[in-house]
């Protein structure tokens, strides 16, 4: 078992994605947990890609093509997991999605595929999130974090209305906010009142990995 779970992650870590699905459905066919096919085989590749896209190693098609081939995987197992009723544990409840105004996604994409990747449920609300559908939907499904990305300049002090947002609704206590993208600072992140910024996808996982022990603590 534990060879074809190598495989599957080197598969990911490779980009190969016929690769990736054929192992999947051969760990399938020998009756591997579907959990198990996906936090030891699929996951495990795509921290692995993560870990040497922070120290340069591969770049960002790289890891664009690495969270595809993954996606191609769970894709396959999520049927199995629906009809056994069996459900991963999670690290923490995330709404991610880019600000009203921006229609840029693949940055999100990235940092919502590694969250998922490292044990986190992600809701992906896509692009051109209007403040009122963030605030509603932090009503709605009381996520631990909201993330935010921007792309644009014109679109950054939309994160900092959402979160004024958040302040009015009284809802600000109850989730920790973590912004990022190509125009946003740390400086900036502070001075909107962020918990966090992520300046690439493998920061932003071990921001959410610290907000959520912050939560623990309180």
């Amino acid at each position: 078992m534990q060879d074809i779970l190598e495989e599957l992650s080197k598969a990911v870590l490779d980009c190969d994605l016929e690769k990736v699905k054929n192992l999947t459905g051969k760990a399938i066919s020998m009756n591997i947990d579907p959990l198990t096919i996906i936090e030891k085989g699929l996951a495990d590749g795509i921290k692995k890609v993560g870990e040497l896209f922070e120290r340069g190693e591969v770049f960002l098609p790289d890891l664009m093509m690495a969270a595809e081939a993954m996606k191609a995987g769970i894709s396959i197992l999520e049927p199995i997991l629906k009809s056994k009723k069996k459900h991963r544990a999670f690290l923490g409840r995330v709404i991610i999605g880019t600000v009203e105004g921006d229609i840029h996604d693949i940055g999100k994409n990235i940092v919502a595929t590694m969250l998922e990747a490292n044990g986190f449920e992600v809701i992906d609300l896509g692009v051109d999130v209007s403040t009122e559908k963030f605030i509603s939907k932090v009503k709605e499904l009381n996520p631990d974090i909201l993330a935010m990305s921007a792309l644009l300049y014109t679109t950054v002090p939309k994160m900092g209305e959402v979160i004024k947002a958040l302040e009015k609704e009284g809802l600000r206590s109850y989730v920790k906010v973590m912004v990022g993208g190509a125009p946003v600072t740390s400086e900036i992140a502070k001075k909107m009142g962020a918990d966090a910024y992520g300046e690439n996808a493998t920061s932003a996982v071990r921001e959410a990995v610290r907000l959520m022990k912050e939560k623990e603590r309180y």
